[in-house]
């Protein structure tokens, strides 16, 4: 398994780990969702043609930002980047892991229901 296959079940782990959340398959990509919205697209599970690993997530803050620094970074496609999303691809020098956690449960408190959002917090 190589490094970024790596990164990517750890960031996948992570985010089946949220409060409600659950893995779906849309479009044949790996996506992990609550309450029926996604929080971090994670590619086809099976590379093929054009395809560059990587991860997409929704930054409101100062991490939006720091997501864009990385190499290759870019606001996503389909009118997503205006509403904060990043692709930050797998393949490049990525800060530590732990970063990338950050963004994901950034991502989650975006669009998770509040009661979600609660759970995570410890006020069930």
């Amino acid at each position: 398994m190589s490094e970024w296959q790596r990164v990517r079940e750890r960031v996948l782990a992570f985010a089946l780990g949220l409060p409600e959340s659950y893995e779906d398959h849309p479009w044949g990509e790996t996506v992990v969702k609550v309450n029926k919205k996604v929080f971090v697209f994670l590619g086809v599970d099976d590379p093929a043609g054009k395809w560059t690993p990587g991860f997409t997530v929704k930054l409101l803050s100062e991490a939006h930002g720091h997501a864009l620094t990385v190499e290759g970074a870019a606001p996503s496609g389909y009118g997503l980047g205006r509403a904060g999303w990043v692709t930050v691809p797998f393949t490049a020098d990525l800060p530590e892991t732990e970063v990338l956690l950050d963004w994901v449960e950034e991502s989650y408190r975006a669009v998770a229901p509040k009661r979600a959002v609660r759970l995570l917090d410890g006020q069930a």
